[in-house]
């Protein structure tokens, strides 16, 4: 049995016993029990070793021959944001044009003549139509009320004649660098695109109060451990997002484990900067770990920068935010602030400039340990793969992503999807890959992530990319010791070792022994947080 030195031990808080424990843990890798003192795994073993540490007042859990993992991490999601737009906003997940018009109408006659009508969630993809919305579908569902639409994807969004009048957009207004306002037959078609967003930035409120805000952290914590996650990393967290997750945590309501990456572009960072603070600020449940900068546009919005251009637009090669010496000095202010570096790069040339600020870094710093994040890092190839590995960064590709934005990948086609969400590659490559929903773009469940890995199939059953398969077990061991390496906590959690947090799952069914197209249908019983059960179906 594995356990903590006998004068650190008391009679531990929780106990598991009777379960198949997949610990993560390559000095051991299955247990039947394990025990918890003070939110630590303090034990693991048989189950007789440590019930035989059990005091009077020990809570002991019996997993009954179920699998049990180590918690899941989501090591790129946004729940502070999800949350707010589930509390506030219209949810325009829904079947078809039709529906959400009429979802937005409804929103509208509940709002004052003139006030904004919200909307987010919107797939371009999935309305029974095959069709975007445009313009005239928005002034048709809402004529009274400027309409914005958020697109799931978070890079563009859909605006009626109202929204475009009080912005001061028209058809002649040109399109800014890194971004564009969408027009058909000469008119302005609705869409508006990455930096062309930021025209609508001082018209439209910001009018969710800091309650819902905190209501909406706590019910994302609720859906978020509900699925099996115990820790996600928030990246690019606002302030506004920063103070709900603290009063979520004061109110005992944040439920899971929060790394923060705040925004690279806004005042929260020159505001820590200012005030001497860095990477590490804050404990075990909520702490501010780095900066996250954006280069280039949406893989799911089909606007990521590559080298190639998209599938029947020859002359559209994707969109950059960032120059090559803005990254350059980003990098390089993060690493010697202090703070750890996470850069949206989807496409193949934002990736290639995201490394070659990374490599500059690298050659100069005399600290070791370097672990820069490549945000979603989408599309790459063998010399990136080696540049990524030689430079120690971390990639996070969207994890839910072939399965569930099937309809997407069209218009990449299937040679660019041998080399999208590469997570066999990366494993191959000997690349340290976490796991990441980017939630609210991607379902966060890490079920589905796990299926989506190891499938790369579709909802509808076509198969994109099936050279970046990975095992069951692989794919497990991304969504666990993989998303705690991403923000240097690989010796606080990700495995289910003694002197570890206590967070861990316990799941109906073993994913190794089930139907890979059944993975995410799996019903997680319980998910436990240093201790303390968060969710139970029992």
């Amino acid at each position: 049995m594995a356990a903590l030195p006998a004068v650190e031990r008391r009679a531990p808080d929780v106990i598991l016993r009777n379960g198949r424990v997949f610990t993560m843990d390559d000095a051991q890798p299955r247990a039947e029990a394990f025990a918890i003192t003070d939110g630590r795994l303090t034990a693991v073993g048989s189950t007789a070793d440590v019930m035989n540490l059990k005091g009077s007042a020990t809570q002991v859990i019996d997993a009954l021959g179920r699998p049990v993992f180590p918690g899941f991490i989501d090591a790129h999601t946004h729940p502070a944001w999800g949350g707010v737009e589930e509390i506030t906003a219209v949810n325009c997940d829904l079947g078809s044009i039709e529906l959400i018009k009429a979802a937005i109408r409804k929103r509208a006659l509940q709002t004052q003549r003139g006030e904004w009508v919200m909307g987010f969630k919107y797939d371009d993809t999935k309305p029974l139509e095959k069709r975007r919305l445009r313009l005239e579908d928005l002034d048709e569902a809402a004529p009274d009320h400027p309409v914005a639409i958020k697109h799931r994807g978070g890079h563009l969004n859909w605006f009626n004649s109202r929204a475009f009048a009080l912005a001061g957009i028209t058809v002649n207004t040109p399109d800014p660098a890194g971004g564009a306002f969408f027009r058909r037959d000469g008119r302005l078609d609705g869409g508006v695109a990455e930096k062309a967003l930021e025209a609508f930035a001082s018209v439209i409120p910001r009018s969710a109060t800091r309650e819902q805000r905190h209501q909406g952290v706590a019910l994302m914590a609720k859906l978020m451990t509900a699925a099996g996650l115990t820790s996600v990393h928030d990246v690019e967290c606002s302030p506004a997002h920063l103070t709900s997750y603290q009063d979520a945590y004061q109110a005992g309501e944040l439920r899971f484990r929060v790394y923060v990456l705040v925004q690279g572009y806004a005042p929260i960072y020159k505001n820590l900067k200012d005030a001497g603070v860095y990477g590490g600020l804050g404990d075990d449940r909520l702490r501010i770990g780095g900066v996250k900068f954006l280069a280039d546009g949406s893989a799911q919005e089909r606007t990521m920068r590559m080298s190639t251009p998209y599938v029947g637009r020859p002359d559209d090669y994707g969109i950059l935010t960032m120059s090559q010496d803005e990254i350059d000095l980003a990098a390089d202010e993060a690493d010697r602030l202090g703070f750890q570096i996470g850069i949206h790069a989807n496409g193949d040339v934002a990736i290639d400039m995201v490394l070659k600020a990374f490599e500059k870094v690298k050659a100069k710093r005399l600290k070791p340990d370097y672990r820069p994040r490549i945000e979603h890092c989408s599309l790459v190839n063998p010399d990136l793969l080696k540049r990524i590995k030689a430079v120690g960064a971390i990639p996070l590709p969207f994890y839910t992503y072939a399965h569930y934005h099937g309809d997407k990948w069209v218009e990449y086609g299937p040679e660019k999807m041998q080399w999208m969400f590469a997570h066999r590659s990366f494993l191959d490559y000997g690349i340290p890959v976490a796991p990441a929903s980017d939630y609210i773009p991607g379902p966060f469940e890490p079920l589905m992530g796990i299926q989506s890995m190891v499938t790369r199939k579709d909802y509808a059953g076509r198969v994109w990319g099936p050279n970046q398969r990975i095992t069951v077990a692989e794919a497990l061991k991304i969504c666990t010791m993989g998303g705690a390496y991403a923000s240097f906590e690989e010796n606080l959690k990700g495995s289910i070792t003694a002197g570890k947090v206590g967070d861990f799952v316990i799941l109906e069914k073993d994913p190794h022994q089930t139907d890979p197209d059944a993975i995410k249908h799996i019903p997680v019983v319980r998910t436990v947080v240093g201790g303390k059960t968060v969710h139970s179906l029992e």
